[in-house]
């Protein structure tokens, strides 16, 4: 058996992921194809991990990628979590992972619909306010939420969800009800009304979006070509590697490994994990590189076991949901986070030793990022305790 060391894996990491510079890719399409897909949870992050792929970036090209061009889509998938998938993926999404999770979606939507006090009956609910939802963006104009639920009276209702926790709270139903429909591909994501920082996405149907939708893969294709994907980006990972990142079953799991005829290979600490059955030949080595991550960035969250990048430093990058906070990358493990100063200037906090001339390598990295930024200061829900002490010193 072919034994892959966590040094290989680094290095496969530093081209495969286009985040050595020499290796760095020339658009946002190519960065994205690169990653599979990008995590799209906070619209900041999808510029930023293009930024860091990509030299000489531009707002404007991401922008162009996403509104004009629409060569890259943001589809709900994986998890219930929302991606920036290229174009010619869509399908096999539609039918594997996104269909699993609209069908569970669905199920809870029409249960808390009722809960709420909206219905008696949830699932008809449900279909009736997708039709007149549906029915009312047909013209092909494009929509914020806020305007949805005040134009269609199906939307217009509110839900107490989790009385008497902290996290619960009177809510409009407006939000989950167009959530089913995007991650069911019945409408997208269109332009965002505001600043490339937040996320005020203008809905409309997926067929106006993009002209000529394609029929969804089959569940068992769909899973094959998102595997095969998967393992060009990531491989080798492992059988939990991947049943996290898909949100599948073990059963589809395996079935996809079949199709594209994995590769069983070796992994230090005594695990075994999956490469493409072409792809087995030794990684070269790769010059010493560094590297500034925004939150949820996909090298960070692509696998679920992350020791041979992550090391001892998992508790100050993710909270305790497992979502992870800015991360600065050294020769392809995580060597601290980043944070911004009151001014916007990028400021490095390392959880361990460099040197003092890796050290100032990676403080011109934060200061090309610093001026890329150009002052605007990206904030986040998912800030990590290395990120929360950096700001507090």
């Amino acid at each position: 058996m072919r034994h892959v060391t966590d040094s290989e894996r680094r290095r496969r990491l530093a081209r495969r992921h286009a985040l050595a510079p020499g290796h760095r890719v020339k658009s946002a399409e190519a960065a994205t194809r690169a990653m599979t897909v990008l995590h799209a949870t906070e619209s900041p992050s999808v510029y930023l991990s293009l930024w860091a792929r990509v030299d000489g970036l531009r707002v404007e090209d991401v922008d162009r990628a996403l509104y004009q061009d629409r060569t890259l889509v943001k589809q709900l998938a994986m998890r219930r979590t929302l991606f920036v998938f290229p174009r010619d993926l869509l399908p096999a999404a539609w039918g594997s992972a996104s269909a699993r999770v609209a069908a569970a979606h669905r199920v809870r939507l029409g249960k808390d619909a009722e809960l709420g006090g909206l219905t008696e009956d949830g699932a008809a609910w449900v279909d009736a306010a997708e039709r007149a939802t549906l029915a009312h963006l047909a013209d092909g104009v494009e929509r914020s939420a806020q305007r949805l639920r005040a134009e269609v009276p199906a939307l217009a209702g509110r839900i107490e969800m989790s009385p008497g926790t902290s996290y619960g709270g009177n809510n409009p139903i407006a939000p989950r009800l167009l959530t089913q429909l995007g991650v069911e591909a019945k409408i997208v994501r269109g332009h965002n009304g505001g600043h490339w920082r937040t996320a005020r996405p203008q809905w409309t149907t997926m067929a106006a979006w993009l002209g000529e939708v394609p029929e969804p893969a089959t569940e068992r294709e769909g899973y094959a070509e998102l595997v095969r994907r998967w393992l060009a980006t990531f491989g080798p990972g492992t059988e939990a590697d991947l049943v996290w990142w898909l949100g599948s079953t073990k059963s589809a799991l395996r079935a996809a490994l079949a199709d594209v005829a994995a590769v069983e290979v070796g992994l230090d600490g005594g695990g075994t994990g999956w490469v493409l059955p072409d792809d087995l030949e030794p990684e070269p080595d790769v010059e010493p590189w560094g590297a500034l991550l925004p939150v949820l960035d996909p090298t960070v969250m692509g696998w679920k076991e992350r020791s041979f990048y992550l090391g001892t430093h998992g508790p100050l990058l993710f909270d305790t949901n497992g979502n992870a906070g800015t991360t600065v990358w050294l020769d392809g493990r995580i060597v601290g986070c980043w944070v911004q100063d009151p001014d916007g200037v990028v400021v490095i906090n390392l959880l361990e030793d460099v040197g003092a001339d890796t050290r100032a390598a990676l403080d011109r990295e934060a200061e090309r990022l610093t001026t890329w930024l150009e002052g605007h200061r990206v904030s986040t829900v998912y800030p990590s305790s290395a990120m929360k002490e950096t700001l507090i010193s």
